[in-house]
């Protein structure tokens, strides 16, 4: 099922959303906390395309949700309030709730981003240390020099969410253990990241805690191609039971991608 399948939702009313959160897209069997942002982002995108069509701000620019209660699979509910309508930006208040429980609420702003024209200028800044160079047309067929895939992530089969995704990180190792470079793409061959798969994309990483705690970088291609499924459970002594729950998440954001 893709990204978009997945996260689809449907308008029950004028500030009211239903979705359906899909085994596949979960941590355990908690739905992926990146995953449930993309589905507020559909939400907001959805809202404004009917209810708000009037207000031509088609694109999200920050999002604030807090993750009050672990969700679950099945049936959701959307709460939209319109919490400030103006002519260059306007401010949702979305709630999730599903069996009745309050779960995740948020803050959204939208503005039209193809309408921007204020002032922009350099920052000079620069990723440190740089990341090696890629050859993306050669990440398809696992050709590059400097990056390698990984088949699957580490506990994937708990990690189920990580499936969705593909993964290339440097051949040679990271920079250090505190430093995470990395390529993916959604795994459907279809499917393309969008303004509202943001979500999904930033709580979607590598978990940099594990490289200290277990003394290597147990995500890198060596450690993959060195060491079987089997082999890697027993030198990871069994880490899979650790969840790292997504209790907030912000987004800022400054394009709208193509």
């Amino acid at each position: 099922m893709t990204l978009a399948n997945a996260t689809a939702v449907q308008q029950v009313d004028s500030h009211t959303y239903s979705a359906n959160f899909q085994d596949g897209w979960t941590i355990g069997t908690v739905p992926h906390g990146g995953y449930v942002t993309a589905t507020f982002q559909q939400v907001v995108r959805k809202h404004f395309e009917t209810t708000l069509r009037k207000q031509h701000q088609p694109h999200t620019i920050t999002l604030h949700l807090d993750f009050l209660r672990r969700t679950q699979l099945g049936p959701a509910i959307f709460k939209v309030i319109d919490k400030k309508l103006g002519r260059q930006t306007s401010i949702v208040h979305v709630t999730l709730t599903q069996d009745d429980r309050e779960e995740v609420v948020g803050y959204i702003t939208n503005s039209n981003i193809e309408k921007e024209d204020g002032a922009s200028f350099p920052t000079g800044w620069n990723i440190t240390p740089p990341p090696p160079p890629a050859n993306v047309s050669k990440l398809d067929t696992d050709t590059d020099e400097l990056w390698g895939e990984r088949a699957e992530m580490p506990f994937a089969d708990f990690r189920g969410a990580t499936k969705q995704i593909r993964t290339w990180f440097p051949r040679q190792g990271q920079h250090e253990f505190s430093i995470v470079d990395m390529w993916t793409c959604l795994k459907e061959p279809s499917s393309r990241f969008t303004n509202e798969s943001l979500g999904f994309v930033a709580d979607m990483f590598p978990q940099i805690i594990e490289n200290h705690t277990l003394g290597f970088d147990c995500y890198s291609v060596e450690f993959e191609r060195q060491n079987s499924k089997e082999e890697q459970k027993k030198l990871m002594k069994g880490k899979a039971t650790m969840w790292y729950p997504t209790l907030l998440l912000n987004l800022d954001v400054k394009k709208a991608l193509p």
